[in-house]
């Protein structure tokens, strides 16, 4: 076992047990928070594979732009921050159908791929990764860049006290 091996086992442990304390807290903030924490451990996991490029667009993108529209969404709809009783469920459900889908995904990929082992392409430059991004995902990119946009817009409008509180009036109308 060499260093990066522990290192990966370490920051996907990191990951996974983050990721759990996200579906789990029953605070949205902290839920937010523990993303952070999960999305870094990944970016961590990108810079121990030698995909810098990856690494810092996930910590750009992921860390730095959806979870501060999360918090955002969060604050500006005055959504409940603290634990919520309208939301408690019974958990094992969920628990055991995701247990049984990761379970069958497992045992799909042992099936398929038996262990074996996979060599790996030289790594790609920043200028050929950036090419391919401008060239065939751009659409998809500014695509998704609007609908957070809409989000956000939609976050502002939704929390405004003038029209969340549904005063009865149209706007320029006169009271009688």
């Amino acid at each position: 076992m060499t260093a990066a091996d522990v290192l990966l086992a370490a920051l996907g442990a990191v990951a996974l047990g983050a990721g759990l304390l996200v579906v789990t807290t029953r605070h949205v903030v902290r839920a937010g928070l523990w993303l952070v924490v999960t999305l870094g451990a990944v970016a961590g996991l990108y810079l121990v594979l030698s995909a810098e490029l990856l690494a810092w667009v996930q910590v750009l993108l992921y860390v730095g732009a959806v979870v501060v529209l999360l918090l955002f969404a969060v604050m500006l709809t005055r959504a409940p921050i603290g634990a919520s009783d309208d939301l408690d469920r019974v958990r094992w459900p969920g628990a055991l159908v995701g247990a049984g889908a990761a379970a069958g995904l497992a045992v799909l990929f042992i099936d398929a791929f038996h262990w074996s082992r996979v060599g790996l392409p030289e790594p790609g430059t920043a200028e050929a990764i950036g090419g391919a991004v401008f060239r065939t995902w751009v659409l998809p990119f500014e695509l998704v860049s609007v609908l957070l946009l809409a989000a956000l817009v939609g976050a502002i409008v939704v929390s405004r006290p003038d029209v969340s509180a549904g005063s009865g009036t149209r706007p320029g109308a006169r009271g009688r």
